[in-house]
């Protein structure tokens, strides 16, 4: 998927399927609303704080290994219809790359992708802490390679 196809057929399957109209209007009428009163960065820690009662209110299952973890949280995403989640492990962390976030569709795709990213950092923290990770290792978003296709990095925050 491009940033730029929009009109797309395929994007426009995707559009349908995950950003139902009535809700998902409303949904971003309320964040754009509160993103313009208070700013991105203050916005930020309440939408993160969203993405944790979300965790709570749809709990992963226990999970022995990295893939189990990867295919219980996937469950959950196809269930919201948002995609799914690659994991990378490693000694220093661990890489999630979400693919398939819904998509805006006004032309603020960036600041939705933005809103939308806080809210996973909440959830993927809060799940991850579930499962035995610690309050001191957070997930924060790493890199954009689009609109849809995101990589948040879980590590320990008190590092040096």
């Amino acid at each position: 998927m491009t940033q730029n196809g929009q009109h797309s057929p395929l994007m426009s399957y995707f559009q349908q399927q995950q950003t139902p109209a009535g809700w998902f209007d409303l949904l971003t009428i309320m964040i754009d609303n509160m993103v313009r009163n208070v700013g991105q960065t203050d916005s930020q820690p309440f939408l993160r704080q969203m993405g944790e009662a979300l965790a709570e209110r749809f709990p992963l299952p226990d999970s022995e290994t990295v893939g189990e973890l990867e295919a219980n949280i996937n469950a959950l995403l196809r269930q919201f219809n948002w995609g799914f989640i690659d994991i990378e492990a490693s000694e220093s962390g661990m890489l999630l790359r979400q693919q398939g976030l819904p998509l805006g569709r006004d032309d603020d795709r960036q600041g939705w992708c933005h809103a939308f990213c806080a809210i996973l950092e909440g959830l993927y923290a809060r799940w991850l802490q579930a499962q035995g990770g610690g309050a001191h290792v957070t997930v924060q978003r790493e890199r954009l390679f689009s609109h849809t296709d995101v990589q948040f990095r879980y590590h320990n925050s008190q590092r040096v």
